[in-house]
């Protein structure tokens, strides 16, 4: 691959500038944090290289859990001005999503004004779920609106998934990134069906990580059970949702993984990703980026598509820099 040649639409961004504000205030405490928290420009742009990235769009990461309105905004400001600074040193190299907030429309508002008309966010990023709410729940409608309004492409990416009061906090043992974050995507993708969210707001691109979780797996028993969920999904309808949605490829692709994505959706809507800094840049390197290219299941059609045109179609924006 050339530089010219991947997009990575699964990059997240701890900006440095963000954690020393943070860690100014008391919120962190950055020698507790994970590794993937270190993000620096030099490390990002030698993966990207060694990968063949010609552009890597970066979700902006805010840890914490401020309340505050007030802290809240300035937090989000500190870290994407620190994303929009990448993007002016290498308008090449990166792009950045703006966030949005499932607990407050009023704060997500006002990072869409600051991140989109303002820095030149080229979309936004979300949750899956929040506090247990999850994305496309009604209490969502006037954010989805506003999103519709502006064609919106929308990054999810998921949590935990919320464990009964008496079960503990999940599988011991078991990082949530195995399986939690499979699950929380899933339950966000079918409750964007089942609730009509597709149907009502048809301007808005939903691009699902890791594959999408379990729902391409498990399409056939959406049809089959679909009538039994509240609300119901029309069986003869579920294809053509599935459609909707883009998939990038952090962590499922794989000669066990490919034909189950492929046979259940759009090809055209397959992303290529890698989940950087969270997956460490030795597998991106060693192991993601080979799989992918030598997959036997992908013609070399598709391949450039999954690795570049699907996202310049996509976000436009990516190919006029």
């Amino acid at each position: 691959m050339t530089l010219a040649g991947r997009v990575d639409v699964h990059h997240h961004f701890t900006a440095p500038a963000w954690l020393d504000w943070a860690e100014e205030r008391g919120v962190v405490n950055r020698e507790k944090l994970p590794w993937w928290t270190r993000w620096d420009l030099d490390t990002a742009l030698e993966v990207m290289d060694k990968t063949g990235i010609g552009t890597s769009v970066m979700t902006v990461a805010m840890l914490g859990r401020l309340r505050e309105r007030a802290e809240r905004q300035e937090s989000a400001r500190v870290a994407l001005r620190a994303a929009a600074d990448v993007v002016e040193s290498h308008p090449a190299r990166f792009a950045f999503f703006t966030p949005v907030f499932l607990d407050d429309l009023e704060l997500s508002s006002w990072s869409l004004a600051y991140g989109l008309d303002e820095l030149g966010a080229i979309g936004v990023s979300t949750r899956t779920s929040m506090d247990g709410v999850v994305l496309g729940d009604e209490s969502h409608d006037r954010l989805l609106q506003e999103l519709n309004d502006r064609v919106a492409v929308i990054s999810t990416h998921p949590m935990d998934v919320p464990a009964g009061k008496d079960s503990g906090a999940g599988l011991p043992g078991m990082p949530p990134f195995v399986c939690d974050f499979l699950m929380d995507t899933t339950r966000a993708a079918i409750n964007l069906i089942r609730n009509g969210t597709l149907d009502r707001y048809p301007n808005l691109s939903f691009i699902l990580p890791h594959g999408g979780g379990f729902l391409p797996y498990m399409a056939t028993r959406l049809e089959l059970f679909g009538g039994r969920i509240t609300p119901g999904i029309e069986p003869a309808r579920v294809r053509d949702y599935l459609h909707r949605f883009y998939f990038d490829t952090a962590g499922p692709m794989s000669p066990s993984a490919t034909p189950t994505l492929l046979t259940t959706v759009d090809p055209d809507r397959i992303l290529f990703g890698t989940d950087w800094p969270p997956t460490p840049a030795h597998v991106i390197v060693d192991s993601v980026a080979p799989a992918l290219d030598s997959d036997p299941f992908l013609s070399a059609e598709q391949l450039e598509g999954i690795n570049r045109e699907n996202a310049l179609r996509l976000m436009p924006a990516l190919a006029r820099r």
